[in-house]
């Protein structure tokens, strides 16, 4: 009887732990499970968490540091780091409003231009990277002051007056960071376009570094540098096009940024380099490179995203939504490096 009892439970338990082991073993899990948690605790401490107006304030809000973490992910996964995001962000919105503004273009030229200058500006950060062997960090650092100037010239004019802000007087452009799908349908405000152009962005890039030569390049470039180049891995070509798209991404969340208030600030994306770097992280990236990825990304900025509305809807001090933060990214690093030591 015990004989035939484990023979026919054997096979179905088995299988059954098996999967448990391989599911628990995907790093995207656990955050997974911690941004659950959030939700129910959320929806616990305030009633306001799960209605339809401020659900879609979350997403909308979380679109730009979603957008920005898809490239982010890419840069960290080859073992680099961009802390030049927010000022390429703020640079690339200037940028376009400008043209736009003075009608100097057609406004969707104007658009792609403004996508095409923070493309130029993610490519000067990987050809110094990459040409001048200038560490990413410091690489990233400088260029956050250089876009952040550029940034006040674009606003002020070479003759330094006051830096101001500039109108963003488009519909379309509107559109892109204000605009509503599926209006008065199932949904009585329908769905902020961003999210779901934050959404199609987050499966694009997610298939291509799965399923496609580049995307597995980018994973190898991270993983063993020395070994990718032997193994005929253009390396220099990979950071470069990382850094590129990265910089294109950023100009298109500060074009929505623009979009969604009518205007191009001057002090757009001040400090959101923090935020999309502990996105990338929380979502189970490794600075050291080689692991990572958009889909844990994504969810890592959901979770700063919740954060941030929680200590609106809770009226919890701003200063205490910035230490919590810090505490997560070096929970998350530190997490990251148990985890490696015992493998």
């Amino acid at each position: 009887m015990t004989t035939t009892a484990k023979s026919s439970e054997t096979p179905a338990s088995r299988s059954a732990l098996s999967s448990l082991r391989r599911l628990f073993q995907i790093r995207e899990i656990g955050v997974l499970f911690a941004f659950i948690i959030l939700i129910i605790v959320m929806s616990v401490s305030s009633p306001s968490f799960l209605t339809e107006l401020n659900v879609f304030n979350v997403l909308r809000g979380m679109s730009t540091i979603g957008i920005m973490s898809i490239g982010m992910t890419m840069v960290i996964v080859t073992a680099g780091i961009d802390l030049s995001v927010g000022s390429i962000l703020a640079a690339s919105s200037i940028m376009t409003a400008r043209l736009i503004f003075t009608e100097v273009t057609d406004p969707w030229i104007g658009f792609i231009l403004g996508l095409g200058f923070g493309g130029v500006l993610g490519l000067i950060n990987g050809l110094v990277i990459t040409r001048l062997k200038v560490n990413p960090f410091i690489t990233t650092l400088g260029m956050l002051t250089v876009a952040r100037g550029i940034t006040y010239l674009l606003a002020s004019g070479l003759q330094g007056t006051v830096a101001s802000n500039v109108p963003m007087r488009h519909e379309g452009i509107s559109f892109l960071g204000n605009g509503y799908v599926l209006q008065d349908t199932f949904l009585k405000r329908g769905i902020p376009f961003p999210v779901i152009l934050m959404f199609v962005l987050v499966i694009i890039f997610s298939l291509f570094l799965r399923y496609t030569v580049l995307g597995r390049q980018i994973y190898a470039v991270g993983s063993n540098e020395a070994a990718a180049r032997l193994s005929g891995v253009p390396a220099d070509r990979v950071k470069l096009f990382v850094y590129t798209l990265t910089g294109v991404l950023c100009a298109l969340a500060g074009i929505m940024t623009a979009g969604l208030l009518r205007t191009a600030a001057t002090n757009a994306g001040t400090g959101t380099e923090l935020d999309v770097i502990a996105a990338v992280v929380i979502g189970g990236a490794s600075l050291t490179g080689g692991e990572g990825s958009i889909f844990g990304a994504i969810i890592g900025a959901a979770i700063i995203a919740v954060v941030q509305n929680a200590f609106v809807l809770l009226k919890i001090p701003s200063y205490a939504q910035q230490i919590t933060i810090g505490v997560v990214i070096i929970a998350a690093v530190a997490a990251d490096r148990w985890r490696r030591r015992n493998r």
